[in-house]
């Protein structure tokens, strides 16, 4: 037997064991969710030989709210009417007091949780993970909010909450449940939420983040360093727009710095984990965490930087782009997936074209999107990435839609325009790997025929620019000349095919307006043109063909 011979067998052994471990988790799920016990299962040879009989019945959606949903809103509301509780009344008690009664309260629900899941697993780690919850947030508390302050050294108050996080970690990863991590992390997040937000909640919720990573790199959890990547962001997106997070009086330079250095740690932070071991993520896991990364650092950090300096966004958003662009490189370097790798190009070249209009306007912005989607279009070669292909001919488009809205624009920007697209277009085909080779053919044949479009509107907008008001019509035609040479010159009949449809778009206007609206003069010469060049057009057509025959 051949090692390539070799290699399949393992790939197809490989896949029979996933789609497997796949049914039985299913299986352990479903079992949980109705709390019954769970035992070792023998491990049968591939997923074919589990019986039809012993397949799962179909979910109850009235079972399902009332067992998954339920519990998960009840913990949390619980937990946030214990830390109101903490909050608002526990400033009349005693120092002592106030920290035994907090952590004892965190310890009993904790306890009747590891009790609950004796009999309801799934139940009882639900509310196992509200205790632990609860104790971050008593330790939160402590130094966080004024009626409860006991420690006053923010250091020691950051020590302690790690240590709490990393035993939330440990407890949940020798528990091996993502339902205790998720619910304790998420609460964590949660409650930190409920009073002011400043500098200390988001080191907090940095911390917090820093555990559900580990979750994410440890033992391959989605969920969880997901929720937690939307709650971080949420809270600081809570923090910006607060004028009370920092302390009165601070320039907003330091602000601005403090506001930045926190969305690079979450970036840094999300992007390592994610990378550490791509190949070990499905697809939609990796295209999530990174997609989410990237709209909560641009969103954010541009939003604080145009408030607080202005002349600084353009420089920002270009940060933005090279971070990703160096991201695409550690993911090839890590033989990522190949869509995390062209998703990283895509939203770099997408955040070089949003840095334009920061810093060019009019002719400059037009031109700007022009270069930028033709570089980002041919370097999709180089890079075997289709999808950024896709990328550079939609900021073509926004360059060519965006000279409809400037009144002087030179003739010379739509040509540019044509040259861009058709470049693009001739670029050459690249394999898409992850899709059957009809849907590849099938895609580059759409994106081709996008190109051949661009390029015709580029050729109307340009022949218009050139000709005469009340021969708007006749350079109609003209484009649809050009586009008729372009396709035969280059063999292509995307390029004819659109030709024909400016060219019917242009006997439209020829009936339904110039006949009625032109003077007698401007008539004849219309029409004359229009039939010398239909007749060329179609005496082309007719040695084409015959020389075909």
């Amino acid at each position: 037997m051949s090692a390539e011979d070799g290699d399949q067998e393992l790939r197809e052994r490989v896949q029979r064991l996933e789609t497997l471990v796949a049914s039985l988790q299913d299986r352990l799920h479903q079992l949980e969710a109705r709390g019954v016990p769970t035992v070792p299962a023998p491990t049968p040879v591939s997923a074919a030989a589990v019986p039809a009989s012993e397949a799962p019945p179909p979910r109850d959606l009235e079972t399902h709210l009332g067992t998954y949903w339920l519990s998960r809103v009840g913990i949390v509301a619980l937990i946030t009417g214990i830390a109101y509780l903490i909050t608002y009344h526990f400033g009349e008690l005693g120092v002592f007091v106030r920290v035994v009664l907090g952590y004892l309260l965190s310890a009993g629900l904790g306890a009747f949780g590891l009790w609950l899941s004796k009999r309801y697993s799934l139940f009882g780690r639900i509310v196992f993970g509200g205790g632990l919850a609860l104790a971050y947030f008593v330790t939160y508390a402590l130094h966080f909010i004024p009626s409860v302050r006991v420690i006053d050294s923010q250091a020691l108050a950051l020590v302690l909450l790690a240590g709490l996080v990393v035993g939330i970690v440990v407890i949940a990863h020798r528990m091996h449940s993502e339902t205790v991590a998720g619910i304790a992390l998420f609460l964590g997040l949660h409650t930190g939420m409920l009073s002011d937000i400043t500098s200390f909640t988001l080191m907090s919720t940095t911390l917090l983040a820093a555990g559900a990573l580990f979750f994410l790199v440890k033992n391959r959890w989605v969920i969880v360093p997901l929720s937690s990547l939307v709650a971080v962001y949420s809270t600081h997106v809570n923090w910006a727009l607060r004028s009370d997070g920092v302390a009165p009086g601070t320039p907003d330079s330091e602000r601005l710095l403090l506001s930045l250095g926190f969305l690079a740690v979450y970036f840094l932070l999300f992007s390592v984990a994610l990378l550490a071991r791509p190949r070990e993520l499905s697809v939609r896991a990796c295209l999530a965490f990174a997609l989410l990364n990237w709209v909560g650092l641009l969103g954010l950090g541009s939003y604080e930087v145009e408030r607080r300096s202005h002349p600084d966004l353009f420089t920002f958003i270009l940060i933005v782009a090279v971070a990703h662009g160096v991201s695409a490189g550690v993911a090839r370097w890590r033989q990522a997936p190949a869509m995390l790798l062209h998703a990283y190009l895509s939203l770099s070249a997408m955040t070089l074209a949003l840095a334009m209009p920061a810093h060019y306007s009019a002719t400059a912005l037009v031109t700007s999107w022009l270069v930028t989607g033709l570089v980002t279009g041919l370097s999709a070669r180089g890079t075997v990435s289709p999808i950024l292909r896709w990328v550079g001919v939609g900021i073509l488009f926004v360059g060519l839609g965006s000279t409809w809205f400037i009144t002087d624009s030179p003739p010379l920007l739509h040509a540019v325009a044509f040259v861009c697209f058709l470049l693009v277009e001739r670029s050459g085909e690249l394999q898409q790997d992850w899709l059957p080779p009809a849907d590849t053919l099938q895609s580059q044949n759409l994106l081709r025929a996008l190109c051949a479009g661009g390029a015709a509107l580029a050729l109307v907008w340009l022949a218009g620019d050139w000709m005469p008001r009340g021969l708007v019509t006749l350079g109609w035609v003209v484009a649809a000349f050009g586009m008729f040479a372009a396709g035969f010159a280059l063999r292509e009949r995307r390029y004819r095919l659109a030709g024909l449809g400016v060219l019917a778009l242009a006997l439209g206007r020829l009936l339904i307006v110039d006949l009625a609206k032109l003077p007698t003069d401007q008539r004849i010469t219309t029409f004359i043109l229009i039939g010398v060049i239909l007749l060329i057009i179609s005496y082309t057509y007719t040695r084409l063909r015959d020389r075909k025959g």
